[in-house]
């Protein structure tokens, strides 16, 4: 998933910005230009597109607990990316309720 709209507020996010949200299982994908974004889209019910932000040698098995309540993570898991130029930081939750608790307090950055 390299550009597109945001999953919220339909402003194109370019290659290298934002974050990329991803259900693995689900084989579905959404994109933000904002992390506050991501707050109003679980809240609305989380509308995803279908695909993935995986690449087909691409392991998640680094993410093993997730990054808002530190349980170990099940296939069910939520992938967060946020993009910063050639940077990755990949974070990983128990759900979207988890994704939605850890945007309201800010993230990392909380």
């Amino acid at each position: 998933m390299s550009s597109g709209p945001c999953s919220w507020c339909g402003v194109d996010v370019a290659e290298g910005e934002g974050f990329r949200a991803a259900e693995p299982v689900g084989e579905r994908k959404a994109m933000f230009c904002r992390l506050e974004h991501i707050v109003p889209w679980v809240i609305q019910g989380a509308h995803w597109d279908p695909g993935t932000i995986l690449e087909p040698d691409d392991s998640d098995e680094g993410l093993g607990r997730c990054a808002h309540c530190g349980a170990e993570l099940d296939d069910g898991r939520v992938l967060l990316i946020r993009h910063r130029g050639e940077h990755r930081i990949a974070d990983a939750f128990c759900g979207t309720d988890h994704l939605l608790e850890w945007a309201k307090a800010g993230g990392r950055w909380r």
